[in-house]
């Protein structure tokens, strides 16, 4: 074995000229990436007389695997995989240089471990394919009696190649990720269309509540800091966490979204890092969590404190590593997340409890923005009604008006669901009122809780007289 020494020597030859051409034409015209690079090596054979041609591709940073060849059976394709270090192929990736082994029938390094050595084959050379000084693969042919350049040339052209193939894997491989990327987000953005409970829409309000809100969003929306949004059930936590996302330097980024609460203990480490085929029962494919789908953007957990104490340490783990495994597998991923989480629980409470993590607790909690609950924004009431009127009006192609007396009442309700139970309540206004306008005594058959709360005061009144 020979490690290869560049030297100065005489220009291409028309030959190798001709080689090189017709082999970067057939790469760069092709959709089949591998069909294109073994046609490559075809050429190599026909016009330079190299045997046995392959390129091996560099998977998981360890382990070389054939990903084009010619001459090579599928069992032999399956043998031919080396290790970093390992035989000829595995030190020219190793140490990012051609190497040569000049009788590959003595030579211990040449380790044939495919069965496919040529009779007539003398010598073998690799070239490790580099970008960027990053080992994406080797290309190896071997030389015989009749190959139609010597060493020199032969590393010369093998050379030129590597670089080329290199470039159309990485590029090759760069656009399959992010065709996956993008469809696993199609995948999950119809999901979330299908299921109906989510509402992009914008923030209604103009209390002075609400404004010291948008004080804050605006203020760290452009940073990566975590945010712990906090408020009743049904105030709008994950409309401010979209608010935050529009704003931010990932807006054309993901905005993926997980309910912890809605998740099984046992099914959550699945969901937030993914699995791998096989992990569990049901694990029939790989899949990503959605750290993964959020990478690059943002990720909001709602429900934050319902997670579990497992979950909770890989989650600590994640911010302040960046980096987690699936379920299942061992292999490190690195991502780029910012976290958005809400609650309408005590965390502090749990943490004294010892049923939340302290550590993870200050994590979430670098940026609170506490959500005020309905019936403490005043005049939003009548602004959010007016909204989710004309929006139920519209779906159902039907006009209701809502009288003043109504209005009032829906006014002076305390809306214990907030935000989410009006919306439901503007619903079935426009579904059981007329266009001759809603009374106030209609309007409290509309509002059993308001009624009954109501009637429990005249009867209290009422017994007290």
């Amino acid at each position: 074995m020979v490690p290869y020494e560049g030297k100065c020597g005489d220009c291409l030859t028309t030959k190798e000229l001709m080689t090189l051409y017709e082999t970067a034409t057939v790469v760069s015209n092709s959709l089949d990436l591998v069909a294109s690079l073994e046609k490559a090596l075809h050429i190599l054979k026909n016009r330079l007389q190299l045997e046995k041609c392959v390129i091996h591709t560099l998977q998981d940073d360890t382990l070389l695997t054939v990903y084009a060849c010619i001459d090579f059976s599928k069992h032999q394709k399956e043998l031919a995989t080396y290790t970093l270090g390992e035989g000829v192929t595995g030190f020219a990736a190793q140490s990012k240089e051609p190497v040569i082994v000049e009788n590959l029938h003595s030579d211990m390094l040449f380790l044939n471990k495919s069965g496919n050595r040529d009779k007539n084959a003398l010598s073998y050379i690799a070239v490790p394919m580099l970008v960027d000084q990053e080992v994406i693969g080797v290309l190896g042919a071997s030389m015989s009696k009749t190959t139609a350049i010597g060493f020199e040339s032969t590393v010369r052209v093998l050379t030129i190649l590597s670089s080329i193939f290199a470039q159309s894997i990485r590029s090759h491989d760069i656009n399959l990720k992010e065709k996956e990327r993008l469809k696993e987000l199609k995948l999950y953005y119809k999901m979330e269309w299908d299921s109906k409970v989510h509402n992009f829409g914008d923030i209604i309000g103009e209390s002075p509540k609400m404004k010291q809100v948008y004080n804050v969003v605006e203020r760290i929306a452009g940073s990566n800091v975590s945010v712990l949004v906090r408020g009743e059930t049904g105030t709008g936590k994950e409309l401010v966490a979209a608010a935050i996302h529009k704003r931010s330097k990932r807006k054309d980024e993901p905005f993926v979204k997980l309910n912890c609460a809605a998740i099984t203990d046992s099914l959550i480490e699945s969901e937030l890092f993914g699995h791998e085929k096989g992990a569990f029962t049901d694990a029939k494919e790989a899949r990503k969590g959605r750290f993964e789908l959020a990478d690059g953007g943002t990720l909001f957990l709602d429900e934050i404190g319902d997670i579990s104490a497992s979950a909770q340490v890989k989650l600590l783990r994640v911010l302040q590593e960046r980096e987690f495994e699936r379920v299942g597998g061992s292999k490190t991923i690195k991502v780029n997340v910012r976290l958005v989480a809400a609650t309408n629980r005590n965390l502090e409470e749990m943490v004294k409890n010892g049923t939340f993590r302290e550590d993870l607790y200050y994590r979430l909690n670098v940026i609170p923005i506490d959500l005020p609950p309905l019936r403490e924004r005043g005049d939003d009431i009548a602004l959010l009604v007016n909204f989710f009127l004309q929006k139920s009006m519209s779906n159902h192609k039907k006009k209701v008006l809502i009288t003043d007396e109504a209005m009032e009442i829906l006014c002076q309700y305390t809306w214990p669901g907030n935000v989410r139970e009006l919306e439901n309540t503007v619903e079935r206004i426009v579904l059981m009122g007329s266009e001759d306008g809603i009374s106030a005594d209609e309007m409290l058959l509309l509002l059993p809780a308001f009624n009954q709360k109501l009637m429990c005061q005249r009867r209290i009144y009422s017994e007290e007289s």
